[in-house]
Parts: C-alpha cells; structure tokens; sequence
C-alpha cells in the first residue's frame, strides 16, 4: 500500500541565529527564527511524513511552549517522525523537497543535504530530491525576510 504526505513550513530570517537548512549549517548573516534550530527543510519533511500516515503534526508532537523542545536539532525531530512511520510499518519509498529562498543560494549545499537526509533516514541517496527557486523578489520570501520549504513524501508498507 502507497501513501503520501504533504506539508510546507516558513520561517523567518533574523539576525544573530544560525542558519541550519537540510541538517547542515550554512554560513550566512541571518539564521531562521524558531523555538527549535528552526530547520524548516527538515520540518517540513517530518511533517509530510506524519501526515502520510495521519500520525498528527509538528506542533502536538514536539510543542514550540515546551522547555525539552528549546533549541531542539530538527534532525532529531526528523529521526523520530520517520521512526513513528516505521512503527506503522512504512518505509520511505522517496521524497521531492523544494526550498523557497531569495538570497541564499542552496546549488553549493544541495549534495551536502541530500547525504544528510539520507543518512538520518538511513535510506539510499536517490530516494532524497531537493530543489530550489526564488519568489522573483515577491512576497515575504522574495523580499528576503525568510524561507519556505515544501515537501512531498511516498512512502510504502514493503521494502
């Protein structure tokens, strides 16, 4: 049996914070305001996978008011999304993951990205897409006050 999973995450770039996109660090003078190391790339995948199987969201899971949460690796978060997947009995059959930046240019940390996923889903490399375009100077995200990310996941009861 297949399934899918859908979701979109934003989040706003500020100063001071560090900006972590895909499981890695990228050196840049903004970083992703959130309770959590704000990942959007990463959340946004956990989320699609919840979704796949109706297991909730982020949100109720990993609650932005709790103290546990503060500052949390979101490859944690996505670790612990996918192996909830695994409980019901699904595996990752591949996912499409679609970055949403004005300024930064992710063509440099795509590959990085891509082996980090892959590694914390302990999946093969080319079950883990990942694209990029800007908003053409539109918008929140066009204008550089943060990023979005965007991501659909197949996933499947047989190996």
């Amino acid at each position: 049996m297949l399934r899918i999973g859908h979701s979109w995450d934003t989040h706003k770039l500020v100063k001071n914070r560090p900006l972590y996109l895909g499981g890695i660090k990228i050196e840049n003078e903004l970083g992703l305001l959130g309770h959590s190391d704000a990942d959007c790339l990463l959340h946004a995948l956990a989320e699609a996978l919840l979704g796949s199987l109706a297991l909730g969201d982020l949100g109720s899971i990993f609650p932005d008011n709790d103290p546990k949460t503060l500052n949390m690796d979101s490859k944690i978060i996505l670790r612990e999304c996918y192996q909830m997947v695994k409980n019901k009995g699904y595996y990752l059959n591949n996912c499409d993951l679609m970055i949403y930046s004005e300024n930064i240019k992710i063509a440099p940390y795509r590959i990085k990205m891509q082996e980090q996923i892959a590694k914390i889903l302990n999946v093969d490399l080319d079950k883990v897409s990942i694209k990029a375009t800007t908003y053409e100077k539109m918008s929140f995200i066009g204008r550089g006050e943060a990023i979005a990310c965007e991501a659909v996941v197949l996933v499947t009861n047989g190996k």
